[in-house]
């Protein structure tokens, strides 16, 4: 008696090829998030142009960049310019740049790994991160991204201090360092991973 041959269940060539397609599912996230960085770069501007008009003595703009960064103003009567000010309005620029910066790490490095190659080999503008990048390496960048825009946060609580409690202080404090953890543990997952593939 011959032995029966054993039974394949291999799917279907078209369903492999719809699975595999499905990943184009995740493009309009992708021009979704490219619309969030043309808002981002819109509010950019326009509080640059605040900035620009409060330090000529604009008051409704002064007014407005007081509310925006929740400066503590102490004195009575109209709000006056000063490097507290300053300071914050230039550090809520920088934050607005280094999510922007997330942005493009996403939309770029997301599309390049889970959708398409972008074929940019060559180009003068290609960022030098993209010709290695991958889920892991994604995944370190866009830790190490967060992490910097909780600097950011963290130390314009600390620049206008007068206007939280110490319990705000605190757990915006956890929450970085909590960022900070996870990242460092994900890049040492990650260098581990690539050590014991190396050694295989």
């Amino acid at each position: 008696m011959e032995p029966t041959p054993p039974r394949t269940t291999a799917h279907p060539n078209w369903l492999a090829h719809v699975i595999f397609a499905s990943r184009w599912l995740q493009l309009p996230l992708y021009l979704g998030l490219i619309v969030a960085q043309g808002l981002y770069a819109w509010h950019f501007w326009v509080e640059l142009i605040h900035l620009i008009e409060a330090a000529f003595g604009n008051q409704t703009a002064m007014a407005t960049l007081v509310a925006n960064v929740g400066a503590a103003n102490g004195a009575n009567g109209p709000p006056k310019m000063n490097e507290t000010i300053i300071m914050l309005v230039v550090l809520g620029l920088i934050d607005v740049v280094m999510i922007s910066n997330l942005l493009i790490m996403v939309i770029v490095g997301g599309y390049e790994t889970f959708v398409s190659r972008m074929n940019l080999e060559g180009h003068p503008d290609q960022p030098e991160w993209l010709s290695h990048v991958n889920a892991s390496i994604l995944k370190v960048k866009l830790g190490m991204a967060i992490i910097g825009i909780s600097s950011i946060h963290l130390l314009k609580t600390f620049i206008n201090a007068s206007s939280y409690d110490e319990k705000t202080m605190l757990w915006q404090t956890v929450i970085h360092v909590t960022f900070l953890l996870s990242a460092l543990a994900i890049a040492a997952t990650d260098r581990l991973s690539s050590s014991g593939s190396n050694k295989h």
